[in-house]
Formats: structure tokens, sequence, C-alpha cells
């Protein structure tokens, strides 16, 4: 029964919310079946456009599981977009520093590095630098919340504008291609490329750059789901989320949580960067994000924190992303901030919901 109301609370609210979204169409003058006609079959009309649909979802997938193991300890990780600026940067100095001779945007050979290292080690140790930045940003709030009981919301804000700030003007002054007028760093190495899934699979065209690290992402939904559920440390967690008190009366210290919670989570957050910097861009460029760590936080929300639903759910928000830009482009009356006002709206939904599918003892308790 449990699991049943689970599931249906965010059902409810999907549906809820392209009710509203409906009318909302209505009263701009549009059709709604012809824009959530576009918005479907752009991510399903075709093989090529499902690949394009995960391309969106991956990035929310690391993101939504970052929120959701802060939230199953009781904290609120508004920093995941710091945690993979952070991150990203990171991936980037790497593969520029080890990476050897790279190609830059003006299609001239740049040697930025110290020394070349072969793909095997260095594409791991891009990976690690990802997921120890942002596991590093994420800690700092931890810290200061374990150790002087400062808000991790405060914190995780100011620190995704330091994350942001700092990023930029490392970019800007240190590592930006002479030339260039896109804030953005130099490339990578070749050697710390990860393939695209096209590599693989023929039926993937070459233009979609869904690559490895969708495949990372759904490992991590099983390790992060084997973490919480299946071993000591998370259950300690888990408790700590539940009854801070009681785990402490337990033997469990909840400053402890507290700290390994966060660094997790901007761990997570931080391993967007793989997907981005090796796989896609192969460089770190200023506002490379569409805002997917604060999406992570409707991704856990609807996802009810759970690794699994956090799947869907990345899914279900790239749906939107993928299928604003036909909406925006293909109807008359309605924009792409459609898929913006559902989003909203689903949160609002799976809120009401919550707060409703509680007893009335514990109904003021969000």
């Amino acid at each position: 029964m449990k699991i049943f109301r689970e599931i249906l609370w965010p059902v409810l609210a999907v549906i809820a919310a392209f009710f509203v979204g409906g009318i909302i169409i209505l009263v701009l003058g549009d059709n709604p079946l012809t824009a959530y006609g576009l918005l479907l079959s752009s991510s399903f009309g075709s093989l090529r456009d499902v690949a394009w649909m995960l391309h969106y979802a991956t990035p929310l997938i690391f993101t939504g599981l970052a929120v959701a193991v802060a939230f199953r300890c009781g904290l609120l990780n508004i920093g995941a977009e710091g945690q993979l600026y952070v991150a990203a940067f990171a991936t980037a100095w790497v593969g520029i520093k080890f990476g050897g001779t790279a190609v830059n945007i003006f299609g001239k050979e740049e040697n930025w590095s110290w020394f070349s290292l072969p793909w095997y080690v260095l594409v791991p140790l891009c990976m690690l630098a990802a997921m120890v930045a942002g596991g590093i940003w994420g800690a700092i709030p931890g810290i200061l919340k374990a150790k002087f009981g400062s808000h991790e919301v405060i914190n995780t804000i100011m620190l995704n504008f330091i994350a942001i700030a700092l990023v930029g003007y490392l970019t800007q002054y240190h590592y930006k291609v002479p030339g260039d007028a896109i804030q953005q760093t130099a490339h990578i190495g070749e050697a710390a490329y990860i393939p695209r899934l096209n590599e693989f699979l023929p039926f993937i065209t070459h233009d979609v750059p869904l690559n490895l690290a969708f495949l990372l992402a759904l490992i991590m939904c099983g390790i992060v789901y084997v973490f919480l559920w299946k071993t000591k440390w998370g259950y300690e967690l888990r408790a700590v989320g539940e009854n801070p008190s009681a785990a402490e009366y337990g033997g469990i210290s909840p400053k402890k949580q507290i700290i390994i919670a966060m660094t997790i989570s901007g761990m997570l957050a931080g391993m967007v960067a793989i997907g981005e910097v090796l796989g896609t861009r192969h460089n770190f460029e200023s506002g490379f994000s569409a805002d997917w760590g604060f999406l992570g936080i409707a991704v856990a929300l609807l996802g009810r924190n759970h690794p699994l639903g956090v799947l869907i759910a990345a899914l279900f928000f790239g749906v939107l992303l993928r299928g604003e830009i036909f909406v925006d482009a293909f109807t008359s009356k309605v924009s792409k901030d459609l898929g913006w006002v559902l989003q909203a709206i689903i949160i609002l939904f799976v809120a009401c919901f919550q707060i409703y599918s509680k007893g009335p003892r514990t109904r003021g308790k969000v």
C-alpha cells in the first residue's frame, strides 16, 4: 500500500500539471493537443528523438540523485549548481594539463599541458577530479552545518555564486584561448574524451551527443540504492534524516552523517561534468548548465527521493526539455516556457499531495 501511494502522488501531480497547463494553453489561444503532441513526439517519434531525450535527462539523473541523498539525511542541497560548475572546471583543468596537444576553437593545435597521460589513466583521473571537486564543494556547507549550525540552504545558495564567479574568473584570465569571444577554456586533450554511444549503436545518428555518461548515470542509480537501503552507512544516514535525536540516542552521530551526506551529494552533482566536459563539449564553458542543479530538486521531489523514482522523473523532465524546443518552433502562441510552467506546477502539486497524504498528526511537518 505504501509503494502504491509513493507512485500515485507523483503520477497525479503530473496529470494535474498537464491539465492546468492545457487550460493555460487554451487561454493563450492555442490547441493543447497540438502542443502536447509536439512535446511527446519530439522525444519518442524516432530512435534519434529518444537518444536526444536521454541526453537531456542524463545530467538531471546525477543532480536528482545528489539532491535525493541530501533529502534522505534531512538536508536541502540548493548548491548542486555550484558543485557541478566547480567539478566541470576541475575536470577540464585535468584534461588540459595532462591531455597533451589539443585543437582549439580556431582549428590550431595548442599545447597547454604539463605532460601527456594515456587515456586509460587520464579518463579515470578526470572523473575522479569531477567527484572530488564536487564533493569538496558539497562538504563545505555540510561542515558549516555540523560544526556551527548554519543553515545549509543559505550556505549552498551563497556557494553557488562563489563557484560560478570563481571558475568564471579562472577561465577568463588564465585558461581561455586568446582571441576567443566566448568565456570558455581551451580544449582538453583527445585522450580525455569518452566515447559517444553512436560509436557502438549505429541506429543513433552522429549528431546526437549522448555518451557513456548516461550508462554511468544508470549505474549510479543502482549504487545509490544499494548504499541507502542495503548498507549500514546508508541506514545511519536515513536514520538521521528521519529523527536526528533518536538516531543520536542509538549511537549515530548526526554531525558526521550531515557531512557525509553533503559530500556524497556534491560528488553526485559533480559527475555531471563527466558527460558534459569529457563527452560533449570537451572544454569548460561558462553558462553551460541549463540550471540542472536547480532542476535536480524538482527531479528528486517528483521521484520521491528514491533512485528509481529519480531516474523516471529525470526522463520525464528530459521529455520536457527536449519538447519545449519544438513547441516554441511549431506553435503560434505557446513558447518554450511551457516546459518551465509544467515543471513549476508539478512541484506545487507534489508538495501539496505530500502534505495532504500525511496523517493529521504529521500534516504540519513537510
